[in-house]
């Protein structure tokens, strides 16, 4: 309830939010009054007054954007209320005013939250860093860190640049720019990145980029300007109310002056120029998009995907191209102990009690899921002593059966007997050439047993994958900062062939720009902070609701359920509500043609003109609210069994074990 109330205010400092929800209030009383049958004066009041607080702010900047020599269609919105008003609609005017006010209100909202979380980005980069010099260690702003400086990243704190580690060996959750599930070993030689957590060892780290240079900076400018660029995107009919903007307007002003410069009766001329203004305003025309993208917004909602704009329906229904993110969205984001490999004549349920027993103590992802397997076989767990966490190598306790070390397979190095002649490393390069992470377990210096850890798919993922193809007609094509083996296992076990591993926010954002070069609409779908500016750049961009609160922010729609498959059910309703917004478009240009014709070659009387008008308002509006129907969403498409891909033990990125 407080973030909604946070939310909220932080909607209502904006003075969009603020014009619109008076326009609306005031055209609810002017309704109310009309209904009651109070004095007709009042009414228009209550109209005069929603018109001024709705219409101000979109006269004012028509009136600039004329002066620009630019017709603003929100210009001749007002001026066709106004011109209702004036032939005594007023409540068909102000039914307008609220339309247009709504809608920027919105997109302010939207474009503010942008901006927020843009600029909360660049609080995972520390506020300070330990600077190392020849006289010691000095505690400095981070933003003075300049390249070629030293710096000491002590366990549990952010790096504070990026650079190369020079000393000191440790895990580094890399999480939040690459996407790997787990933490990283970092040792001399390895690159760190700032805003990554180091683990529980200290490193010494030589910075090579300045602090406005960094991934993470880098990150925060691509989401603004990709976000930027996406918010001058305009419904297909809004760019053709621009142009029908102009012709509205000059034609209106021809049938005004011309037959008055022939001595026309003024009246009658002027009674003509405002009917002709009235049934060729483009309200139906606005209408008939608008309903059934905004049904199909809400019936989405219904069915747990929030989508922020109606421009977002339109884009979704013209994908062609889609990509998916691996952690967190093909894959449930949580690693899971998948094989028990026991050497040395030892037997499953050993290796796993004795590696759980040690790894009890320890905070390591990987020791979460060894311990919950263990629990979830009914394994009874032995009391330990002594232990100890080794950073980037493992942990290690002693108990009634030995001293136990479970962790990096570098621990084998010179431990490679067992009791029988097997051999540890083999089993490790089998688990690693399926993408596995490889964790060894030794008791006494011995190899015990190997255990592979995998980052499960999504159980629906194969399914919306062959959905998500064939409503596209390409293959999707998997993003992921993760490793290539990790990757490809995955990909391999939902039927995707296109895999590119080991890529940077920088990179994802680079391969959808390449394809928007082609032609190509994109869809993408992710979860992280390393996929934001790559949901900002994409046509539209899906964040899993797990995900980042960037990530849900730069995104143009939201799954909450984390259903992957309502991903393919959300393009199919956006392209049934582009159907239905076209149907609508056509009748409503041939009312407009119909009355349009019968004022310019006839004689249209005006309350006829505004009936017909209205009456085609209302049918488009009740027809495009049929996506409101309970059997609206469309049930993702079952896939043949002979196309479902054949599911291999899935992979997951590095960890403690490299």
């Amino acid at each position: 309830m407080r973030v909604a109330n946070g939310r909220w205010r932080g909607a209502w400092r904006l003075s969009e939010v603020r014009w619109a929800v008076a326009a609306t209030a005031l055209f609810v009383l002017a309704v109310g009054a009309d209904l009651a049958s109070l004095p007709g004066p009042l009414v228009g009041a209550l109209c005069l007054l929603c018109y001024a607080a709705g219409g101000w702010e979109p006269a004012l900047a028509g009136l600039r954007a004329l002066a620009a020599r630019t017709l603003d269609v929100d210009l001749l919105m007002v001026v066709a209320a106004v011109a209702a008003a004036a032939t005594g609609q007023w409540l068909d005017g102000g039914l307008l005013i609220v339309i247009f006010a709504t809608s920027g209100a919105l997109e302010a909202v939207m474009t503010a939250r942008t901006e927020d979380s843009v600029r909360a980005l660049l609080d995972f980069a520390p506020e300070t860093a330990v600077l190392v010099t020849g006289e010691g260690e000095r505690v400095v702003p981070a933003g003075e860190v300049r390249r070629g400086d030293e710096v000491l990243v002590r366990p549990g704190e952010r790096v504070p640049a990026d650079g190369v580690v020079v000393g000191g060996e440790s895990e580094v959750d890399q999480s939040t720019l690459t996407g790997e599930p787990l933490p990283v070993r970092r040792a001399p030689g390895d690159r760190v990145l700032a805003g990554t957590v180091n683990g529980t060892g200290s490193l010494r780290v030589a910075v090579d980029r300045a602090a406005g240079e960094t991934a993470l900076a880098r990150v925060a400018e691509q989401v603004e300007q990709a976000a930027a660029t996406k918010a001058r995107r305009q419904l297909a009919v809004e760019r053709l109310e621009q142009r029908y903007s102009l012709f509205v307007v000059v034609a209106t002003s021809l049938l005004l002056v011309v037959p008055l410069a022939f001595g026309a009766d003024f009246s009658a001329t002027l009674s003509r120029a405002m009917t002709f203004m009235i049934v060729a305003s483009p309200c139906a025309v606005v209408l008939a998009t608008m309903p059934p993208l905004l049904a199909a917004i809400a019936t989405a909602g219904r069915h747990g995907v929030l989508v922020k704009d109606a421009r977002v329906v339109e884009a979704l229904s013209e994908v062609d191209t889609v990509a998916l993110d691996k952690t967190g969205t093909l894959t449930r984001g949580a690693p899971r102990l998948v094989a028990v490999r026991p050497l040395g004549g030892a037997g499953e349920a050993e290796v796993l009690r004795l590696a759980a027993s040690v790894e009890r103590d320890s905070e390591h992802p990987i020791a979460r899921c060894v311990v919950a397997e263990a629990d979830r076989r009914g394994v009874d767990l032995l009391p330990t002593r002594g232990f100890r966490a080794e950073p980037g190598r493992g942990v290690r306790a002693t108990t009634d059966r030995g001293e136990i070390v479970v962790g990096d397979p570098v621990l084998l190095a010179g431990s490679e007997s067992t009791e029988d002649g097997s051999s540890a490393s083999g089993l490790v390069a089998a688990a690693q050439a399926e993408g596995h992470t490889a964790v060894v377990v030794l008791r006494d210096g011995r190899p015990l047993g190997v255990l592979a850890v995998a980052d499960e798919p999504r159980d629906d993922a194969p399914a919306a994958v062959i959905a998500l193809a064939e409503i596209s007609g390409h293959p999707p094509v998997l993003l992921t900062g993760d490793a290539p083996a990790p990757a490809s296992a995955v990909a391999a076990s939902v039927g995707i062939a296109d895999v590119r591993a080991g890529l940077l926010p920088a990179d994802k954002t680079a391969a959808v720009r390449g394809w928007q070069a082609d032609g190509r609409r994109v869809l993408l779908v992710g979860d992280g902070i390393n996929d934001a500016p790559a949901l900002a750049a994409a046509d539209v961009g899906v964040a899993m609701g797990g995900g980042s609160a960037l990530s849900l922010t730069a995104a143009d729609a939201v799954v909450v359920g984390d259903r992957l498959g309502a991903v393919a059910s959300l393009v199919l309703l956006a392209r049934r509500a582009r159907r239905v917004a076209g149907a609508n478009l056509a009748l409503a240009v041939a009312v407009i043609v119909v009355l349009v014709a019968w004022d310019l070659f006839g004689e249209l009387p005006l309350p006829l003109g505004v009936a017909g008008h209205e009456l085609s308002t209302v049918l488009v509006c009740l027809n495009g609210l049929r996506l409101l129907s309970r059997d609206s969403w469309p049930a993702t498409p079952a896939p043949t069994s002979a196309s479902v891909p054949p599911r291999p033990v899935p992979a997951v990125s590095d960890s403690r074990a490299s």
